[in-house]
């Protein structure tokens, strides 16, 4: 399977919240804003994953103007694919940080290059070239950040490329990736599951205590290192 590198270098234990989190030491905040998005934070690095995208697309989440308003200048962010409900190509072109994705995107940046985003070396994206029905493009990702390992699924369909990955600290997955890597008995080597990209009024259970569902535009996750 073909996979490239990120730069920038980031281990954490994981707290579910639904408020903000305050700024503390060795904290790495993960807020949930919709979807696939999320808008992660060490106080210092500010990323977004699969945002901002198009609000209410295909009738998933929607989010209020003041997510667009409160975007951090200068931010990295970081695409797996270029649908709506992932990504805004109007709303990208006003965003001033540097811009990550499997095809051609602001000042045609790619996801899979071997340069150094930032040059605190505290931060690395491996990125995998992963398919989903109706995109040509489409990668799914792995942060290492302050030492610890998160898998970003994104849309792809199928559960081998996750179970690829060994010894995560977290995996977001979307819930038809649970039920794939069930149905083929593939082990998700994490402590903690977040299921994302769920509609905004589907009705979904976990009874695994290493799952936390990500349904509450909001949420945080407090991340220690």
């Amino acid at each position: 399977m073909h996979h490239s590198f990120l730069r920038i270098s980031y281990a954490f234990s994981v707290l579910l919240f639904a408020f903000p989190a305050a700024a503390q030491t060795n904290v790495i905040t993960v807020r949930f804003i919709g979807n696939c998005g999320l808008y992660m934070t060490d106080g210092s690095l500010d990323v977004y994953v699969d945002f901002p995208y198009r609000s209410g697309a295909y009738n998933y989440i929607e989010y209020p103007a003041s997510e667009i308003d409160s975007i951090r200048a200068n931010a990295t962010h970081i695409f797996t694919h270029r649908h709506a409900d992932h990504y805004s190509k109007k709303l990208v072109k006003g965003l001033s940080g540097t811009v990550y994705g499997p095809w051609k995107v602001k000042k045609k940046r790619r996801a899979d290059l071997s340069a150094p985003i930032y040059a605190a070396a505290a931060f690395t994206v491996e990125s995998f070239r992963t398919k989903h029905s109706l995109s040509r493009h489409h990668h799914s990702y792995l942060i290492t950040w302050h030492g610890k390992r998160i898998y970003l699924n994104g849309d792809t369909e199928k559960a081998e490329t996750v179970g690829q990955v060994q010894t995560m600290d977290i995996a977001f997955v979307p819930g038809w990736i649970m039920i794939d890597a069930k149905e083929k008995n593939i082990k998700i080597d994490a402590p903690r599951v977040a299921v994302y990209h769920l509609y905004p009024n589907q009705k979904v259970t976990a009874d695994n205590p290493k799952i936390t569902l990500l349904q509450r535009q909001g949420d945080v996750l407090e991340l220690t290192y």
